[in-house]
This record gives structure tokens, sequence and C-alpha cells, in this order.
């Protein structure tokens, strides 16, 4: 499981784009944090999900902004579903 986070749709967004291009993840969803931070969420293995946060910090930073934050969580406790459900796709979008 990864995310980033950055400042405004567009760099979220480059920011995605790269991350999917860059290794086998897939993406489960966003959250619009607060006054236009964006936060996005990554599935997949470790090593998929470290090439992919680097691919999209280094996507974001091409661009001339930065990243907020990016995490990677190797073997996520299940509990963290509880939290990561809430951002899926199927439960933001009609």
């Amino acid at each position: 499981m990864c995310f980033i986070e950055t400042f405004g749709f567009v760099l979220v967004l480059e920011a995605a784009d790269a991350m999917i291009k860059a290794a086998d993840v897939e993406l489960v969803g966003y959250e619009n944090v607060a006054s236009g931070y964006i936060s996005v969420l990554m599935q997949g293995d470790v090593s998929a999900c470290i090439a992919a946060v680097e691919a999209g910090v280094k996507a974001v930073e091409n661009m001339g902004a930065e990243v907020y934050s990016s995490v990677v969580i190797p073997s996520p406790h299940p509990d963290l579903i509880k939290i990561t459900q809430l951002y899926n796709f199927d439960n933001l979008l009609p």
C-alpha cells in the first residue's frame, strides 16, 4: 500500500499517472484532504509501491512542485482496510 499527497488536482493526477506507468500498482482511490491537498492511494507489492512512489515524487518535482508527504506501508495491518475503503472509488463515485 502506498500514498502520495500533494497540492492540487493537476499535480496529483500527474503523480498517479507516473505511479501507474512505472510499476504494477492499482489505483485504489483518492481523498481531498484539506485546503487543496489531495492524497492518492495505490496498492501493490512492496517493490512496486516503492518504484511507484519514487516515480510519482519525481513527476511532481519535474513540474516544479513538492510532494507534501508519501509513504509505503509494507504488509499493512488488515484493519487499515477499514480506513482505506472509505476512499475507494466505489464509495466516492455515484
